[in-house]
């Protein structure tokens, strides 16, 4: 185990430079500046900018001193709010976004699990067919229309729910955790059908039946162990989603987190916050899909058997 931990560590380095040196091309070939304003700023003022951000240097040099910058931990100063670090944005954004997510994953499960349980229980039935018919639409159905979908119906029409803000009134983080699960429940259904319908036809669940174990006790002591491990390899990449796919949703309902922070940094081409959090939202994707690959092997007794091989 701890082999393969090093292995996809160390596949992880090459990943994360090309992703830092694409960012930086992007972001230096999108048109116009970090300083670039409704009111234009003076030619010697444009200059000292430059100069002071070492955005006056070949694009080579800067490369390698950000590169240098990104080794010591330091991301730089944020190009829009110069008294403040990209690091200490992103850690002032970074809790609300996982606060986010965790509500969003919490959905996720609930939802899909129980609705791809009940579809694998009687198959080709309209207990099947309902849910799964649901989970197809979430799967199509974008978060940027889905959040306002939600806020006509429960916040508008309804008047339920708040429509924006965190954590400022009750019950404002139900429509945005929502939003941002529902994809991931569709997908969680899905995959928990398949799998539950595949233990369900084992030998064992057959003999199980035949000593006239109940529905229940064969559904959560013999099958659900077995029939959640795509669910739990799936966790890894959905969990950086939920993370990296956040600025939609915290955009849509005026979220002060790490997402919205990205969009704000596109808008005023704040060039080392959309690199800062390019960067931070890779290293989490590579993260979170190691953590599932190791829960998924620990889970799985022939994964375990070939790693003592």
């Amino acid at each position: 185990m701890l082999k393969f931990i090093g292995f996809r560590i160390l596949q992880a380095i090459p990943v994360l430079l090309v992703v830092i040196f694409v960012t930086f091309l992007l972001v230096r070939m999108a048109p116009g500046g970090p300083f670039d304003e409704e009111k234009a700023v003076s030619p010697y003022v444009l200059e000292k900018l430059n100069e002071r951000y070492n955005l006056d240097a070949p694009l080579s040099e800067q490369f390698f001193d950000y590169l240098s910058g990104i080794l010591q931990g330091d991301f730089g100063p944020s190009f829009k709010f110069p008294t403040r670090s990209v690091t200490e944005m992103i850690a002032t954004g970074l809790p609300i976004t996982f606060e986010l997510a965790f509500y969003a994953m919490l959905v996720a499960l609930f939802i899909g699990i129980s609705a791809g349980l009940l579809a694998a229980i009687r198959p080709n039935t309209a207990q099947d067919y309902v849910p799964m018919s649901i989970a197809m639409i979430g799967i199509c159905m974008p978060s940027f229309l889905m959040g306002p979908i939600l806020v006509l119906i429960f916040g508008i029409w309804l008047e339920w729910l708040p429509v924006s803000g965190w954590g400022y009134s009750p019950g404002d983080k139900i429509l945005p955790a929502i939003t941002l699960g529902s994809t991931y429940a569709a997908y969680i259904a899905r995959l928990t059908r398949g799998s539950m319908l595949e233990v369900l036809s084992q030998d064992y669940i057959r003999t199980a039946r035949a000593k006239g174990l109940s529905t229940q006790t064969i559904i959560f002591k013999h099958a659900l162990k077995g029939g959640l491990l795509p669910v739990v390899s799936f966790l890894g990449p959905a969990i950086a989603g939920l993370l990296s796919g956040s600025f939609v949703v915290e955009t849509i309902f005026q979220i002060p987190g790490l997402g919205r922070f990205y969009v704000q940094a596109a808008f005023n081409r704040d060039y080392t916050m959309i690199m800062g959090t390019t960067i931070f939202f890779s290293v989490l994707i590579i993260f979170f899909n190691l953590l599932s690959d190791i829960i998924v092997a620990y889970l799985n007794p022939r994964l375990k058997l070939g790693n003592k091989k």
